[in-house]
């Protein structure tokens, strides 16, 4: 697997980056165990989860198989804070305290005296961007983080964070951002992709098959044992199912006929090789699926089907 330099930074991790989001909750350790070790032999360097995932249920088991399975520094560890669900409801605070406070719950839970990319996970209106922004500038300081990025900000978010950055020398740079990016969510597009690329951030794009949706599962259907027909992402899915939706997997189905590719891997290299993105955060369900992603390191896109799926995915 090839590997990429994130943004203006030296930071270097693989083209697809492995996500946990289900880590702890629908996937549990020996199913992640197997998904730790066919990305790892594959060549992927890049673990993304978060401090939110699973109330830290996926740092936690993160932490138990990193040392196990392979060794700390044969992996890119990267993880976010800012988000919670311990009351029961989604909340925001990316205050300077509990970010920090986030940060150290996940090292212990990770079992690390560090990261490798600190992220902020979401923007929050309630608090100042320099009070935010601080908090990474001391994760860094401290030695908690040895890049800092952002995810989840729009265009605009963006670009004032990573110029705050940029203003005085002692700042930390930003490093990356991390935003939801397939041939059916384009919208980053716009603005997000144009200050990335501006500022030298890298982007991870989450979600790059749309939840399955692109890999053609749901063409006649919600499969009983999918993502589509659980209660946590089911209504995500339903909203990718409308008429434009559907005609970009069709569309995609006829390239992968055409190439003899399956349509998971159009959709995947599509988005992988999209200008100013560092890699795919790929979050399998099995390590079967994941072993299928896997498989498009070496494959790209010929100009023609590529620009097909441009026209037929533009909003």
């Amino acid at each position: 697997m090839q590997t990429r330099l994130v943004g203006a930074t030296g930071l270097r991790v693989s083209s697809l980056g492995l996500g946990t989001m289900t880590w702890g909750r629908g996937t549990d350790e020996h199913e992640a165990r197997d998904q730790l070790i066919a990305f790892a032999e594959a060549g992927g360097t890049l673990v993304d989860t978060a401090a939110g995932y699973g109330d830290g249920a996926s740092e936690e088991l993160i932490g138990s198989l990193v040392g196990d399975v392979l060794a700390r520094d044969e992996i890119v560890l990267a993880t976010k804070a800012g988000i919670s669900r311990r009351s029961g409801a989604r909340r925001v605070d990316t205050s300077r305290g509990s970010l920090l406070r986030a940060l150290d719950g996940s090292l212990k839970r990770l079992g690390t005296d560090h990261v490798d990319l600190w992220q902020v996970h979401a923007w929050c209106d309630d608090v100042p961007v320099e009070e935010t922004l601080s908090a990474l500038d001391l994760a860094v300081s401290s030695g908690r983080a040895a890049y800092v990025g952002i995810s989840n900000y729009s265009g605009w978010q963006t670009a004032q964070a990573a110029t705050w950055q940029r203003a005085v020398p002692s700042r930390t740079l930003l490093a990356s951002t991390q935003m939801q990016y397939s041939l059916i969510a384009r919208e980053v597009e716009y603005d997000v992709v144009p200050a990335a690329q501006a500022l030298g951030l890298g982007i991870f794009a989450w979600s790059p098959l749309a939840g399955g949706v692109l890999t053609g599962k749901y063409r006649t259907g919600i499969p009983g044992d999918s993502r589509g027909a659980s209660s946590d992402f089911g209504r995500r899915i339903e909203t990718y199912l409308d008429d434009r939706g559907r005609g970009i997997v069709e569309a995609v189905c006829r390239a992968a006929d055409g190439l003899g590719w399956s349509p998971l891997q159009v959709a995947l290299v599509w988005v992988r090789d999209r200008p100013g993105v560092t890699a795919p955060i790929l979050g399998a369900r099995t390590c079967a699926q994941l072993q299928a992603a896997l498989g498009v390191a070496e494959l790209t896109l010929p100009p023609e089907i590529e620009a097909a799926l441009d026209d037929v995915s533009a909003d």
